[in-house]
């Protein structure tokens, strides 16, 4: 506090004399710059981001070195670790909303009919967000589709005609099969690489930094959203073990910055409308809301995308956002299941309010007992989880230190789409997985290739790795308990989690969702038919164990629990499942929490972005403004004019 005293008399002079102190934090020695004991008065420090960013550490250690271009925060994970600075690059958004007598006297002259008006504006974007969000989703899924059908037809044709004939080589279908994946991946990356870098990744911890505050350079400008959906789409067709659900947050985002301003930067283009809305904090609300439709229009879950927006999202919230949220959410999961119904050559029958369709169980019931089954898959989960972090975070290291240039991004990209195929394809051709079944369902895509199989049965592993991943996931929830032998899910649920773990982080657009969700489901259904075979009359339907297995696998990555569960029973329109579920993801969340953060936090650490968490460092309590603030400080008198002010905020980096 600052009491009453001369108001030309500075604060802080730049004459009164600083000690340096040093107190000790859970074992490391903090060095700070503080003011001599014998002043009276606390100084007006503009030093405030730097103490909030510092406290967002476990243990704040480290003190900023002022000839560094990064702040350090503590050395827990060593001097040259990313993670132990934040970067300097990284503005707060202005969050606050006017408070002074011009806007009081603005705000006095409205007429009633202005705030009627206003109202029915903010509803109408929140509608036009569902309505683009969907729109976006389909361009996606249909980009994706036409892309995938013409790669597996040619790649299935020269199976067919070498596989099994000495006419050409075996290699000549992988050839085929991994010259379209690099095709396909070396468009994803040259958008990223050379046009938009803010589009790699889901963008789901770049959005989750907005909404709490954090100004993260071009993340919903429209060349990024450009370049997201044209790069998931090459990507996922380029077979890489990613996702589109994820890349959906991030486009719905873009989407409603856009719209709800009336203008395009990118575009230098300004429509003259929704001037009323261009602020920071009316801009966030509306970038929660195209948040929630991504996630519901990805996965036809409008509750779901209301609780990922705030347990995963917004750090402000209130009761009139969570209706608006909620019609944006419910407005693209209806617009994507009508326009998705009429391609499919079924308008009005709406079957389809997602972009990943889980199918409907047959049996949906489970016996006391398989609680604590679902529980210890809860903790493998978390485990597993855990363990895909820690490999994520070391390869984002390494990526960080050595992978510094355009072309070493580009080439890391084409190594891992070739790696991808080759394993694959490998895994397909040695493991003798042969069976006489097939799925007999339309809504499913079914690969039925007979590899090294006698006449009349076909490759399961082909089935698993040649489809779409939203067609392997309901495959691996659906199919008969006999359709996938234990070997084949082993092997196939191993590649899958090596794989997704490096992909994620290549400078492509890529989610996290779906090869969490498939790696999950694999080795849940695994466990099923290990189950089956010990106890046959208890254990019926290993599809229930994949479910779960899906559930704990990707709650150990994302430490996700109550939007999860909803999503994944609306993905599914089975209740049944919940309370499974929820036991399942509680205790993934713990167990993988006791090893590290979710991966999305971690990768906010890594790009050293200033966001606080929730809850202060446990060690925070020993920490004063003397240990951490930077220097030289900066002051204000007490009156100020607004051309000092200004000045002292452009010409101040810290």
């Amino acid at each position: 506090m600052v009491g009453r005293g001369d108001e030309t008399q500075p604060l802080l002079t730049a004459t009164e004399q600083h000690h340096i102190t040093a107190d000790s934090i859970g074992g490391t020695t903090c060095y700070g710059v503080g003011r001599d004991a014998s002043l009276q008065q606390r100084p007006f420090v503009s030093q405030v981001s730097t103490i909030q960013s510092t406290l967002r550490k476990r243990a704040g250690k480290r003190c900023r070195n002022p000839n560094h271009r990064h702040t350090p925060l503590h050395d827990h994970h060593g001097e040259n670790d990313p993670r132990s600075y934040i970067s300097t690059e990284y503005e707060s958004l202005n969050y606050d909303t006017v408070e002074n007598d011009l806007g009081f006297t603005s705000e006095t002259k409205r007429e009633y009919q202005r705030f009627s008006s206003l109202s029915f504006n903010r509803w109408f974007v929140c509608f036009l967000i569902g309505l683009f969000t969907a729109c976006i989703a389909v361009i996606v899924n249909v980009g994706i589709e036409k892309l995938s059908h013409i790669k597996q037809d040619i790649v299935k044709m020269f199976m067919l005609k070498c596989l099994n004939k000495s006419a050409c080589s075996v290699l000549l279908p992988w050839l085929v099969w991994a010259g379209f994946n690099c095709a396909f991946c070396l468009v994803a990356v040259l958008l990223v690489v050379f046009i938009e870098p803010v589009a790699a990744g889901s963008g789901i911890p770049e959005i989750k930094c907005y909404l709490n505050g954090v100004k993260v350079p071009r993340v919903v400008r429209i060349r990024t959203l450009l370049c997201k959906v044209a790069g998931i789409i090459a990507a996922v067709s380029g077979g890489l073990a990613c996702g589109k659900e994820g890349p959906m947050v991030h486009s719905g985002a873009v989407v409603a910055a856009g719209v709800s301003q009336g203008r395009s930067t990118t575009l230098v283009c300004d429509c003259k409308l929704f001037k009323d809305f261009r602020c920071d904090h009316v801009k966030r609300d509306f970038i929660a809301c195209g948040a929630a439709a991504g996630v519901s229009a990805a996965f036809g879950a409008p509750i779901g995308g209301v609780l990922f927006a705030l347990e995963e999202g917004a750090s402000f919230w209130n009761q009139s956002l969570t209706w608006r949220i909620f019609f944006s959410s419910l407005v693209s999961s209806f617009t994507l299941n009508t326009i998705l119904s009429a391609l499919k050559g079924s308008p009005g029958d709406l079957s389809n309010p997602g972009l990943a369709n889980f199918g409907l169980f047959q049996i949906s019931n489970y016996e006391w007992f398989e609680l604590i089954i679902f529980v210890i898959m809860g903790c493998f989960g978390g485990l597993a989880g855990a363990l895909f972090n820690a490999i994520n975070i070391k390869l984002s290291l390494f990526r960080i230190r050595n992978v510094k240039f355009r072309v070493m991004r580009v080439l890391e990209v084409m190594v891992v789409a070739l790696t991808t195929s080759a394993v694959g394809f490998g895994a397909m051709y040695f493991v003798q997985d042969c069976t006489y079944n097939q799925i007999q369902d339309n809504t499913t895509e079914v690969w039925n290739l007979q590899m090294q199989c006698n006449s009349g049965q076909y490759n399961s592993l082909a089935t698993l790795f040649l489809q779409s991943p939203e067609a392997t996931v309901k495959s691996l929830l659906h199919a008969p308990i006999e359709r996938f032998a234990w070997k084949s899910l082993l092997v196939f649920s191993s590649i899958y989690f090596f794989m997704s773990v490096w992909t994620y982080g290549l400078s492509v657009p890529s989610g996290l969702f779906m090869p969490s969700l498939l790696t999950g489901a694999a080795y849940g259904r695994l466990v099923g038919v290990l189950l089956h075979m010990m106890a046959p009359d208890r254990i019926s339907d290993p599809g229930v164990y994949a479910l779960i297995g899906a559930a704990s696998f990707l709650g150990g990555v994302t430490r996700m629990t109550i939007s999860l569960t909803v999503i994944i029973m609306e993905a599914t329109r089975n209740i049944t499942f919940g309370l499974p579920i929820m036991m399942t993801l509680v205790t993934a969340r713990f167990v993988g929490n006791y090893f590290n953060e979710g991966l999305y936090d971690e990768h906010i650490n890594l790009k050293q972005v200033p966001m606080l968490p929730w809850d202060p460092p446990v060690k925070s309590f020993r920490l004063t403004a003397g240990n951490i603030k930077s220097t030289p400080v900066k002051c204000f008198n007490s009156r100020e004019s607004v051309n000092t002010i200004v000045t002292m905020l452009t010409t101040t980096t810290h």
